[in-house]
């Protein structure tokens, strides 16, 4: 079980991220577009690195959905690894089946 606090700051840089999504698309919108002046590319820049650093999609961590864990994360599933196993094991996920021979 991860620590309350760490679940927390991610929950938090989730809400940040969404709320700044759409200026940040914007602005790297203006600075990838080749027809852009380098006055008003280096200001789009500069208003990007003004951005909180937690706006940042990368900043957020994939964790498990029942208890947090930060590592061994299937996207898939929305769960870690052990969690996925237990699960499997007790027979709460439809279509999938441990391997034996």
């Amino acid at each position: 079980m991860a620590r309350t606090s760490m679940i927390a700051k991610n929950e938090r840089r989730k809400a940040i991220v969404a709320a700044h999504a759409e200026r940040r698309a914007e602005l790297k919108a203006v600075i990838a577009r080749p027809t852009t002046p380098d006055g008003e590319r280096a200001a789009a820049v500069r208003e990007l690195n003004r951005q909180p650093r937690d706006a940042s999609a990368t900043r957020v961590r994939n964790r498990d959905a029942a208890d947090g864990r930060p590592r061994g994360y299937l996207r898939k599933f929305g769960v870690s690894r052990v969690k996925l196993r237990e699960l499997a094991h007790a027979g709460h996920l439809p279509g999938l089946r441990t391997s034996s021979w």
